[in-house]
């Protein structure tokens, strides 16, 4: 088994809520998988905000899904 050192601020450090200096590969790659999921989450909320998209139904949702499943050139949908 190989031993990783990183170096990370104090402010990286509270962000990502790390509670051990000591952590599996396994742990960090959660924590960073979280992060990077959780500033996806909010660009795709910044752009639906931005177009005018954080006010469509869930059913207005639906329709769009199923009129793109439906054109041709959409096979495997």
């Amino acid at each position: 088994m190989k031993t990783l050192n990183i170096t990370i601020s104090d402010l990286e450090y509270n962000q990502f809520g790390i509670s051990s200096e000591k952590l599996s590969f396994s742990e960090f790659l959660d924590i960073v998988n979280k992060e990077v999921t959780k500033q996806a989450l909010t660009k795709c909320v910044q752009l639906a905000e931005r177009y005018n998209l954080s006010k469509i139904s869930m059913e207005e949702i639906s329709e769009e899904v199923k009129v793109v499943r439906n054109e041709k050139g959409n096979p495997g949908y």
